[in-house]
């Protein structure tokens, strides 16, 4: 089994989870990595651009030296507003987020199980600040959850578990998850193959992640 692979960076992960976004799509991109996902979105197709402290149409990141720092994104970066763009009171955003009407969130994760349920708040650790802002509520509002995070902790362990041990955001609530080696998805029968970085099979990272990983499933079967 080869180990001769390249992990893909955060912008090479931000850009592989723009290509899957449709055109005309309303979405939430998560404090951290995700907001990564807004400088690599393909020309000519429309994503409306959600960000939970209030604001729809954000735009890519402002060059250095003209940031505006009364326009932020819920992470405290400064960001860009597309012609048409809005930003609102908090409440109203939260309802967008409860009601479905984003299409896609991508949030950061601790850990995600084979199912799809996630934990990105908190680690349960004595003296750990708990961070959940509004992830429940994107986690369950939208109508896909996405995850872009590294597969493995500093430590070297996986965050892909059998079964999260620590406190969960949502159950089930996973679609897609999208790491520095591969592209996975979340399915009631545990995790499913879409994509990898070249050099790394599906059967080497069954081996990394220490779970089970069933082959993509072609079109026309």
């Amino acid at each position: 089994m080869t180990t001769n692979y390249q992990r893909r960076t955060k912008d090479e992960m931000a850009r592989r989870i723009a290509q899957d976004i449709h055109d005309g799509a309303y979405v939430n991109l998560g404090i951290g990595m995700p907001t990564l996902v807004a400088n690599h979105l393909p020309a000519g197709v429309e994503v409306v651009l959600h960000s939970e402290n209030g604001i729809l149409g954000m735009g890519a990141a402002p060059p250095e030296g003209q940031e505006d720092y009364d326009l932020i994104n819920a992470g405290k970066q400064p960001v860009t507003l597309l012609p048409g763009g809005a930003f609102f009171h908090h409440a109203d955003s939260f309802a967008m987020m409860r009601g479905g009407h984003l299409d896609i969130c991508v949030l950061g994760a601790f850990q995600v199980s084979a199912t799809g349920d996630l934990a990105n708040w908190s680690t349960g650790e004595p003296g750990a600040i708990p961070a959940v802002g509004g992830a429940m509520d994107l986690a369950v509002g939208a109508r896909q959850t996405w995850v872009m995070m590294d597969l493995l902790t500093k430590k070297g362990e996986s965050k892909l578990v059998r079964q999260c041990s620590y406190p969960l955001t949502g159950l089930a609530c996973v679609k897609r998850i999208y790491t520095d080696l591969a592209t996975l998805a979340c399915t009631s029968a545990g995790l499913q193959w879409i994509d990898g970085v070249p050099g790394l099979s599906r059967e080497a990272l069954e081996g990394i992640v220490g779970l089970p990983i069933a082959a993509a499933v072609k079109e026309g079967f």
